[in-house]
């Protein structure tokens, strides 16, 4: 991994293989190293850009709120830092919402988009959520959210059969910095460009687990059928971390639809 300024804070990243880019922006609460899997299955064809997203991993950790505009611009000007022209971009949960905003910003940066596990909009009614996890992150740190998360984005069936991924993952929960989580969540909270993203142009993929509780299939049918063209897949026996519950059947998604156009 190496690191790079990037708007004035310092952007840590990984580039591995060989072919057209695809840049990958991971969910609240992860860093690049959720994508481990889907890199490795991809870089034999792609040369696959990781980033850890501001507040996250061994990227900078700014005070105060960020904003989904902010978090767009980073990853700009990371493309701009490695002169990358134009890349595909595959975002997950909050990754997803970088997605969205960039084809909004900067669609002349993008050769395809997917969108998985995420929303184009936060509901009024979720705040006291939102409210909760940031009083227990303010007492005891993200650690005090990592068996809530567990059970938000696996099923009980995965969680049962892979306490290896439940510890992989839990420690990426619990190590996320409390001030990038909450400057996240600002963006996160206030989210709504339902009727903004009608104008993206940029072929989109949407993709989400079937039983995911946090940003379920509604609302992901609601992505699909605002964004012109864009296609609804719908993976069986996985919840929000589809990616990494049911592997195999991302990467075919992904990895076909991204073939398209290589």
């Amino acid at each position: 991994m190496k690191t790079i300024r990037v708007n004035d804070i310092d952007v840590c990243y990984l580039v591995e293989g060989n072919g057209p880019w695809v840049a990958l922006s991971h969910s609240l609460s992860c860093d690049l190293t959720m994508w481990d899997e889907l890199a490795a299955a991809l870089a034999p064809t792609f040369t696959v850009l990781r980033y850890d997203t501001r507040g996250h991993g061994g990227t900078a950790v700014p005070d105060g709120a960020y904003s989904f505009e902010q978090l767009a611009a980073d990853v700009t000007g990371l493309l701009d830092a490695l002169k990358i022209e134009r890349t595909h971009f595959l975002g997950l949960s909050m990754g997803g919402m970088i997605g969205q905003h960039l084809g909004l910003l900067a669609p002349q940066r993008l050769n395809r988009l997917v969108i998985a596990s995420s929303t184009s909009r936060i509901p009024l009614e979720a705040s006291p959520l939102w409210d909760e996890r940031l009083a227990i992150v303010r007492a005891q740190g993200c650690a005090g959210l990592v068996e809530a998360t567990l059970g938000r984005w696996f099923t009980p069936e995965f969680r049962a059969a892979r306490s290896d991924m439940m510890q992989r993952i839990g420690r990426l929960i619990a190590n996320t910095p409390a001030a990038g989580y909450a400057g996240c969540v600002d963006a996160i909270r206030h989210l709504d460009i339902t009727a903004r993203i009608g104008a993206i142009r940029t072929p989109t993929l949407v993709i989400v687990g079937a039983q995911d509780p946090g940003t379920p299939p509604a609302m992901s049918e609601v992505i699909a059928s605002s964004i012109p063209g864009a296609r609804l897949e719908v993976i069986p026996s996985a919840s929000h971390l589809c990616c990494i519950e049911q592997p195999e059947a991302f990467k075919q998604l992904v990895a076909g639809f991204l073939k398209t156009d290589s």
